[in-house]
């Protein structure tokens, strides 16, 4: 199982399924990552937290921990 946490920079995955549950994964899914979305990864900070990201034509960043919840392809 690939996270988004896992993806590189530069790169464009596909959202697969939301893990989680209750408020933070509505959070997620408010942000608009929900499945079938694909997302680019822009930057990663220098210590790896958080990643920043391009979802539905804006800029969204992540902490590890969410990413964690997100299951790519």
């Amino acid at each position: 199982m690939k996270t988004l946490k896992d993806a590189k920079v530069g790169e464009t995955v596909k959202v697969v399924k939301l893990h989680g549950e209750g408020a933070v994964k509505r959070r997620i899914m408010d942000m608009g990552i929900t499945k079938g979305v694909e997302v680019f990864v822009r930057k990663l900070a220098p210590l790896g937290d958080p990643v920043e990201v391009r979802v539905r034509d804006y800029e969204l960043s992540l902490r590890k921990a969410d990413a964690e919840m997100i299951e790519v392809e």
